[in-house]
């Protein structure tokens, strides 16, 4: 084992987190440092500080990276319209490599030899720190405690947390374990572990159910520039603060569950179920301003680099030079995609109910079923016969007798 003068972990001030530190201290005898990312997790953080210091470390940054995770990563992924094997929106794909973007930066500033991260051996988390840790820092040591360690389960864990005197609160054990940002929240094993079984309705913990939502429908209006959203309902709004609005709305009337079985990048089948009120919010109204604004063959090629774009994200080759590649193509698509949506949203639907554009390709006099002065429709016959002309000579070549 190299000698290492200082580690920086991505802390959380769960559990695992927390004896992740000390094993680090107590196995590498060096300092560590403790970085917390408020993603939007929805809880207090300062106590988190004070904990990481109980807990041994040297230092502790907590960092408010809300705005950069929407402005950077989510809106990116929305202007190319992700979405991993048809439902997952990846509000955990999309924040590893901001965290390990982070962890690599205040290793720099302190001089650390090494990063740490609390991701098992069997989940996709530890493939997308450690693909960043190596795509912007490759010279850094990277230690993952879960391939190194003889600590096997949470018992193990609570026993050392006693035995070294940690603060953790000694609860039982959720029956699902739970990741959370401004984006959405996410839940996986335990009682879910059963694709068969209903998640608990006391489970989640932004949406409304569909009993408990308004009797009444909530209109609003999502503004676009350039496939980036900028405004609700006429007010312009930070990144974090849109987001978060639209979190609030949508969460009242249900919008944004998805259970979901996924093929995780190990090879290992998962079911997840996800609350991603805002962000599903934000993509329906995405396509309805993209449906008067891309041009019919930019729209189709797009939508079939969406699986190869969605892949790159859920593996964590975000900083990857073929994930540069493809989001440079995306955001080229979305040059016209500047307007509004309305939509209507209801006991767990969200419908489109409108759109605009100053830039809209949609014309009335041409897409009208009445009387109009700008379209022969005489022409469609020459059109017809020269797109079956190949269909026609197969079936020629294949009557009895031949042609």
């Amino acid at each position: 084992m190299s000698a290492m003068r200082k580690i920086v972990l991505a802390y959380s001030g769960g559990l695992d987190t927390t004896v992740i530190l000390r094993w680090l201290i107590e196995t590498y005898r060096c300092e560590v440092i403790a970085f917390v990312a408020d993603l939007g997790q929805g809880e207090e953080l300062g106590p988190i500080r004070e904990k990481a210091r109980q807990s041994g470390a040297a230092k502790v940054y907590v960092d408010d990276l809300r705005d950069e995770f929407v402005r950077d990563f989510v809106f990116p992924a929305l202007r190319a319209s992700a979405v991993y094997e048809g439902g997952y929106l990846m509000g955990t794909s999309l924040a590893r490599p901001l965290i390990a973007k982070r962890q690599v930066e205040i290793a720099r500033a302190e001089g650390a030899d090494g990063v740490a991260h609390g991701a098992t051996g069997k989940g996709n988390d530890q493939v997308r720190f450690e693909l960043t840790y190596q795509a912007l820092a490759p010279g850094l040591q990277i230690i993952a405690p879960w391939r190194e360690w003889d600590l096997r389960s949470r018992q193990d864990l609570m026993a050392y947390a006693r035995e070294h005197g940690l603060q953790v609160q000694a609860t039982a054990e959720r029956p699902y374990s739970i990741d959370r940002n401004i984006l959405h929240v996410s839940y996986e094993g335990g009682i879910l572990e059963d694709p068969w079984a209903e998640p608990p309705e006391e489970m989640f913990e932004t949406t409304a159910s569909p009993e408990k939502a308004p009797d009444e429908p909530t209109y609003l209006e999502v503004e676009f520039r350039r496939g980036t959203p900028v405004a609700v309902d006429g007010e312009v709004l930070g990144p974090a603060a849109l987001l978060g609005r639209l979190n609030q709305v949508g969460g009242r009337h249900g919008i944004g569950r998805v259970d979901m079985v996924e093929n995780r990048y190990v090879g290992i089948k998962s079911r997840g179920v996800y609350e991603t009120p805002g962000g599903t919010i934000l993509h329906v109204a995405h396509r309805a301003v993209e449906s008067i604004t891309l041009d019919r063959e930019v729209l189709h090629l797009r939508d079939s680099l969406v699986p190869r774009y969605a892949e790159l994200v859920y593996y964590g080759y975000w900083y990857a030079p073929e994930m540069r590649m493809l989001q440079a193509a995306m955001d080229e698509a979305q040059a016209d995609v500047t307007g509004t949506a309305r939509l209507r949203l209801y006991k767990s639907s969200c419908a489109v109910v409108g759109r605009r554009s100053p830039v809209s390709l949609y014309r009335p006099d041409y897409a009208t079923f009445e009387a109009d002065s700008v379209y022969n429709q005489r022409e469609a016959e020459g059109f017809i016969r020269l797109n079956a002309l190949r269909l026609k000579i197969r079936a020629l070549r294949d009557q009895p007798g031949g042609a």
